[in-house]
């Protein structure tokens, strides 16, 4: 599964004793746009380390579920979003302009209907 977003934020990774984590919140880009908290867990949190707010990307995740049973004997179930795999989407770069027409071409005129050309055909 995949969620694609713009980053809004990196949080600090979280260390409790050998275990480590770190979240990221996207905005989705729909209708109802939709602020998701993304969590990386052990090696997968060095991913985020390049990663910045504002900055256009597809994370690849899996859902987890777990039950956790509360004082009351009750059963409560958690979820979680946990990435890994995160790719920038953004169109542009420095390698790949978005203006690939050389700045000193002239504009094409438009065509004029009294103009004749000289072709033989």
């Amino acid at each position: 599964m995949e969620v694609i977003g713009k980053i809004k934020v990196v949080q600090n990774v979280v260390e409790k004793g050998t275990f480590k984590s770190q979240n990221v919140i996207i905005t989705t880009d729909e209708q109802y746009p939709q602020d998701i908290s993304v969590q990386f867990v052990q090696d997968k949190c060095a991913l985020l380390d390049n990663c910045n707010p504002g900055q256009e990307v597809k994370i690849s995740i899996n859902l987890r579920g777990r039950e956790w049973i509360n004082p009351n004997g009750e059963s409560v179930y958690f979820n979680t979003i946990q990435g890994w795999r995160i790719e920038s989407t953004n169109a542009t770069s420095s390698n790949h302009p978005t203006n690939t027409a050389p700045a000193n071409q002239a504009k094409p005129q438009p065509f004029k209907e009294e103009e004749h050309d000289n072709l033989p055909f």
